[in-house]
């Protein structure tokens, strides 16, 4: 997400109408506006996420302990509040200000962040609740509720489901994409150092996301290879998910683990589009 930018704006437009056409005849009727809004609205989930968890954990509502040294995605501009300082007393509503405008590793976002938590967010059952009031993301409106409930079993394995609700993604263009899904994320790496969150990576396992461009079709995908999602890259960075809707059908591949913002799109047909978050 470093340098997050509605990139599908100038996008290729393109039609699957005959798998014998080549590349450049497949041009002009349908878009993968919608691939890429969706691949933007995770990319954003997971920087809310993130952001949520790292300021839980400076807060020591993550852990007993907040010691760590991983950078922050807040930078100095942003304020957060919380309603309940008591120690080990829940709910606690945290506020993230970003106010008008605050730049950290290359993102802007101004509105506000707000966190419910119910409890410690490593304890099982527990829930954070992230709602967005008024929330931009590099220009672009983003709106919804999240909702992640712990549901480890295995203390080594951590792991949550995601529900999104009432999301909709406004781009710099006024282009409005609506989406819901709900996923399971697992947490397959750095569980055994609790005081560092820079080394953690996470997985999306399993799970369905929904977009649907305003007055448009909607595009179902489906979680085919796990997505990984390592902290201290701002993009996912490996897995595949299964495109399926009126007209495009295919795979999305997120890459094999190289931290950037490239992505390629398989059509049934096989031809293959490079797309950019």
């Amino acid at each position: 997400m470093k340098n997050f930018s509605l990139a599908f704006c100038s996008l290729l437009v393109f039609s699957f109408t005959f798998n014998s056409c080549t590349k450049d005849e497949v041009v002009n009727f349908t878009d993968t506006n919608s691939i890429v809004a969706s691949a933007t609205i995770d990319g954003i989930n997971e920087l809310d996420f993130q952001t949520g968890t790292q300021v839980t954990f400076e807060n020591a509502l993550s852990k007993t302990t907040s010691a760590t040294n991983v950078k922050s995605l807040l930078g100095a501009c942003a304020v957060v509040t919380i309603d309940n300082v008591t120690p080990n007393s829940f709910p606690k509503i945290i506020t993230i200000d970003f106010g008008t405008g605050c730049t950290t590793n290359g993102i802007t976002r101004k509105g506000k962040l707000k966190i419910t938590l119910s409890g410690l967010v490593s304890t099982p059952k527990s829930t954070m609740k992230i709602e967005r009031e008024n929330y931009y993301v590099n220009g672009m409106k983003v709106e919804g509720v999240i909702l992640y409930t712990n549901e480890t079993t295995t203390a080594a394995v951590p792991q949550w489901s995601r529900t999104i609700t009432n999301g909709k993604l406004t781009s710099v263009d006024g282009s409005v994409y609506f989406n819901s899904g709900s996923h399971t994320i697992r947490q397959t790496e750095g569980a055994s150092t609790p005081l560092i969150l820079a080394d953690n990576t996470y997985e999306m396992i399993s799970g369905d996301h929904m977009v649907s461009k305003e007055n448009g079709a909607k595009l179902t995908l489906s979680v085919a290879a796990p997505l990984v999602k390592k902290y201290d890259c701002n993009y996912v960075s490996k897995g595949k998910l299964n495109v399926k809707g009126p007209l495009l059908n295919g795979t999305l591949d997120y890459g094999n683990g190289d931290c950037d913002n490239k992505l390629t799109y398989t059509h049934e047909n096989g031809i293959v589009f490079n797309l950019t978050m």
